[in-house]
């Protein structure tokens, strides 16, 4: 067997056992001791992280995370891979961040000259641009680890309404949209499905009081609009064109949207009466794009809102 083709399958054998013995190795690739302990060392230098154990019952495993074997990739490919992580700089935060730097940094210095060219032109050509936002989500880790392995969670937010409070919750999924990283969790104190924006989590633990979590292994990312609404209200209001299209750009709206083949729309759907004061700032972002026809519960809350901001300025006015 070939060494380069050796190497490459030893990679893989590690990688899948994660703890070996030398002897082991030598017998399976039918080399010495000496030739599979120079592989080894040639394969700890290309960053396969191995550590020796001593002892009678010493050997070799591997540490950390895996190393995937190489993967060829057409020169199409590499462009698309480089540019598909290059996008997310735009983020101020990510859930991988020092992960995503170092596989673009190993991607761009392994590729040939002529394509490291090609995409060095490409840079100035072509963008994926998300909004900046300079608010920092540093919970974000932890979130994502807490839906993937569905733990609970104690979290200090602060809200726009109610200042900052501690909240347990459960963690679905994170999103990004417009700039911003949001979560969809089950919220304890409210027994339903909430979304929170990230960057105002400003403190995220694992819960320790012994709180059952939620059977919600059938829930994903796709579903999160599934649940129902507490306390529901009906909320109805007709769309310009320009009003669709701005409601087009929030996920969390989307499935309440009712296009029309004229490209104006209808919002007609449940939704929770806690709910009302995020829904009359929204409306109010809207102005002449949206006509309101109920609840009158979310009209009184947006002329309050209107009222206050009107007072405000007539009062600097008056100064």
């Amino acid at each position: 067997m070939p060494k380069s083709k050796r190497l490459m399958e030893i990679m893989m054998t590690v990688n899948r056992k994660r703890r070996f013995k030398v002897q082991e190795l030598a017998d399976e690739f039918g080399v010495s001791k000496r030739t599979i302990l120079r592989d080894l060392q040639e394969l700890s230098e290309l960053g396969v992280p191995l550590y020796s154990e001593v002892g009678p019952h010493g050997g070799y495993q591997v540490v950390r995370e895996r190393v995937l074997p190489p993967i060829a990739f057409t020169e199409g490919e590499a462009v698309a891979m480089f540019f598909a992580v290059h996008a997310l700089r735009h983020y101020s935060s990510l859930p991988f961040a020092a992960e995503s730097a170092s596989a673009l940094s190993k991607f761009y210095l392994h590729m040939p000259g002529d394509v490291r060219d090609r995409i060095d032109s490409m840079k100035d050509r072509v963008d994926f641009i998300a909004p900046t936002r300079w608010s920092d989500a540093p919970c974000l880790a932890a979130l994502l680890n807490a839906a993937i392995q569905q733990k609970v969670l104690v979290i200090l937010y602060e809200s726009q309404d109610r200042g900052t409070e501690s909240r347990l919750i459960q963690p679905v999924c994170i999103y990004a949209n417009n700039g911003f990283w949001y979560c969809t969790a089950y919220c304890f104190v409210r027994q339903d499905y909430r979304v929170f924006r990230c960057d105002r989590i400003r403190e995220a633990v694992d819960d320790i009081s012994g709180t059952a979590p939620v059977q919600l292994k059938d829930v994903r990312l796709s579903r999160r609009d599934a649940a129902q609404p507490r306390d529901p209200i009906r909320l109805r209001a007709v769309l310009s064109k320009e009003g669709v299209q701005r409601c087009e750009s929030e996920l969390w709206l989307a499935p309440m949207l009712q296009v029309r083949e004229d490209g104006t729309g209808l919002i007609d759907h449940d939704v929770s009466r806690d709910d009302i004061p995020f829904y009359a700032q929204f409306m109010i972002g809207l102005g002449d794009e949206v006509v309101l026809e109920e609840p009158g519960e979310l009209k009184e809350a947006i002329r309050m809102r209107l009222a206050a901001l009107l007072a405000r300025y007539q009062s600097e006015g008056a100064q």
